[in-house]
């Protein structure tokens, strides 16, 4: 839980399940997220090895964050929070 037990960690990583996404793009699927509170959070995914951040040498700057071997592997946990948040929405 340390890992992802934040409020903005397992949007982050949910988003990128489907492969990866430029910085930009990723942070406009996460409504109310700052810039600050963006870049800090993909910086500590980043350090705790679930997420890549790959930089392209172009202007302007491009960067491009993926799901490492270790994001990958909570899918199934991220797919069960989205399926339960779905459902509880129902009732």
């Amino acid at each position: 839980m340390n890992l992802i037990g934040t409020k903005w960690k397992p949007l982050i990583l949910f988003h990128l399940l489907e492969g990866g996404l430029r910085s930009g793009v990723l942070q406009k699927k996460i409504p109310g997220i700052s810039n600050k509170m963006f870049t800090q959070t993909v910086k500590e995914l980043e350090h705790d090895g679930l997420i890549t951040r790959k930089v392209f040498p172009v202007v302007p700057p491009k960067v491009e964050y993926r799901l490492s071997e270790r994001g990958q592997s909570l899918e199934t946990i991220l797919r069960g929070l989205d399926e339960w948040g779905l459902e509880d929405c129902k009732k």
